[in-house]
C-alpha cells in the first residue's frame, strides 16, 4: 500500500511573546511526526511549554543543503514534517528556503501558518508607507560592502525594512546617513512584543544620535526607512488595505 503524501509545514512562531503562537500553530506541532529547526533547545522549550515531546532535527545556515535528502525521505514517507524558525516565519532572514523549493518541485504539499514576523510588526508601527516595501535581510557587516547595499536599497521607490544586530547598529546607522543623508524619515524598533518594546521614529540623524547616547544597546533591531521620495515620511493619504 503506498504511502499517504507528506506534508511540509512553515509555522511561524513568537518573535518574544508567547501568547502570539496560534492555535493553528500549536495543532501543526501537534500533528508533526517531526520538526526541522534553527535551533533544537529553542524549539525544544516551545514544545515543552506546549506539553508536546517530538523528534527534533536541527535545520540551520550550515547545515540545511545536506539536511533536504534526508528531509524529503520523510515526506515521501508520507511523514508530516514541521519547520520552524527560532523566532518569527521560517525562511525570512532563516533557514528553510532550499528545503521548501525542493519539497515542491517533488510535489509535496508545502503549507504555510502564518503568524508573527519582525518585519511586518516593525512596518505597520513605523508610521511610514506600509506598501510598497522592501525586506533585504541583515545589511552586510562590512562597511564598504554596507554603504553600496544602503545606496542600492535606498535608492528604490519603496520603504526599506532591515534586520540589524546591536553591536552593528551605530556603524550601520552611519553608513546609512552617509549615503541617505541625515534627515531620511525611519523608525527603528526594538525587542518586538517584549516587555520592553520601543519603537523609535524620526529623521535617521536624530535616529543615531538618540541611539549612540546610550551606554549599551541591546535586544533585536529592525530598521523601517522611507523612500527617497518620502521626505516627509507622510506617503500615500489614503493608506493600505489588508
Amino acid at each position: 500500500m503506498a504511502a499517504m503524501p507528506g506534508r511540509l509545514i512553515l509555522v511561524a512562531t513568537p518573535i518574544g511573546n508567547l501568547d502570539d503562537l496560534s492555535p493553528r500553530a500549536i495543532r501543526a506541532f501537534a500533528e508533526a511526526d517531526r520538526v526541522a529547526c534553527e535551533d533544537t533547545r529553542h524549539t525544544g522549550r516551545l514544545l515543552h511549554h506546549l506539553g508536546l515531546k517530538k523528534p527534533l532535527l536541527s535545520l540551520h545556515e550550515h547545515n540545511e543543503r545536506r539536511r533536504v535528502p534526508e528531509l524529503l525521505a520523510a515526506l515521501e514517507r508520507g511523514e508530516v514534517v514541521a519547520v520552524a524558525s527560532d523566532a518569527g516565519t521560517p525562511l525570512l532572514s532563516d533557514p528553510g528556503f532550499p528545503l521548501v523549493r525542493a519539497a515542491a518541485a517533488a510535489g509535496h504539499r508545502v503549507e504555510a501558518i502564518p503568524g508573527p514576523s519582525a518585519i511586518l510588526a516593525a512596518l505597520v508601527a513605523s508610521g511610514l508607507p506600509p506598501y510598497p516595501f522592501t525586506f533585504a535581510g541583515f545589511a552586510p557587516p562590512k562597511s564598504g560592502r554596507r554603504r553600496r547595499f544602503w545606496a542600492e536599497m535606498g535608492a528604490l521607490p519603496h520603504t526599506l525594512v532591515v534586520f540589524e544586530s546591536p553591536h552593528r547598529l551605530l556603524a550601520s546607522l552611519d553608513d546609512a546617513i552617509a549615503e541617505l543623508g541625515a534627515g531620511r524619515p525611519a523608525a527603528i524598533a526594538r525587542e518586538l512584543t517584549k516587555l520592553h518594546e520601543e519603537v523609535l521614529r524620526g529623521p535617521l540623524g536624530e535616529l543615531r544620535a538618540t541611539l549612540g547616547a546610550r551606554p549599551a544597546l541591546k535586544g533585536e533591531f529592525v530598521l523601517v526607512i522611507a523612500d527617497a521620495g518620502d521626505e516627509d515620511g507622510g506617503g500615500d493619504p489614503d493608506g493600505a488595505r489588508g
